[in-house]
């Protein structure tokens, strides 16, 4: 297995993002920051702050497709250089850099199966953000007969880049905040074997350079278009999603 940090950015702000870029580059030694159709300049501070001797590999979109777009477009990248699994990482100081060699480390060198994040809250982290993500879980976990993704929402997750290209290759795939729920949902369709790992999630504040561009409405109402689709398909899958699951039943009895 070779892996790489991928870091999807849109105007998170220079300094949370050169903050959460070092931590990581401590953590790992392959990052990639794959820029959204940033406009708030911090492409170029980071660029700045990192010189021109710096191995991170830094590409720069500048028209905003969405998270997913830009994951999967990273990860396009990454295979042509030889890497065969990515960690997706938020870069607004989220998730938690000294778990990332432990993901790696649980995913196999096969493509066999990805490891998804599963949150542990702080008492910052805000009550609606919460309660909002069982909604979705329960979709999820429907859709899955239970044995995808304990959590569908986080977005700290290692994914093999081959089953993740095909699992989203289409026009009617998730690129945006529906990105991480379709890819976790169809790579279990697919086979692959999901392995949840508890990560401590922390919330910045705004006075410390939080910032999130989550939008209620507008993403809730992608979610819902994205489960409808999900479901839809749910029936063409079931043999497979029986098949995982009788065997992972035999393992969990031995």
């Amino acid at each position: 297995m070779k892996g790489i940090v991928i870091i999807p950015s849109y105007n998170t702000g220079a300094e949370i993002l050169i903050k959460t870029v070092r931590t990581v580059m401590e953590n790992w030694p392959h990052v990639c920051v794959a820029f959204d159709g940033s406009d708030d300049g911090s492409d170029k501070a980071l660029e700045a702050a990192l010189g021109p001797e710096s191995d991170v590999k830094i590409i720069v979109n500048h028209i905003n497709r969405g998270k997913g777009a830009t994951v999967l477009d990273a990860a396009r990248e990454c295979l042509e250089q030889g890497f065969t699994h990515v960690c997706s990482f938020d870069s607004d100081g989220q998730h938690c850099a000294a778990d990332i060699a432990k993901m790696f480390e649980a995913a196999s060198d096969d493509g066999s199966d990805f490891v998804l994040g599963i949150p542990q809250f702080g008492p910052e982290a805000p009550a609606e953000r919460i309660k909002g993500r069982k909604v979705g879980n329960g979709f999820a976990s429907f859709e899955t007969l239970g044995i995808g993704p304990a959590d569908s929402l986080y977005g700290m997750r290692v994914y093999p880049i081959v089953p993740l290209l095909k699992a989203m290759k289409g026009p009617r795939r998730g690129r945006r905040y529906d990105f991480d729920t379709e890819a976790a949902v169809r790579l279990t369709w697919a086979g692959l074997r999901a392995i949840n790992i508890p990560t401590p999630v922390r919330y910045p504040r705004k006075e410390d350079g939080g910032v999130t561009h989550f939008k209620y409405l507008r993403d809730n109402v992608l979610l819902t278009f994205m489960h409808t689709r999900l479901l839809i398909e749910l029936p063409f899958h079931l043999p497979t999603l029986i098949r995982e699951r009788r065997k992972l039943r035999a393992l969990q009895t031995k």
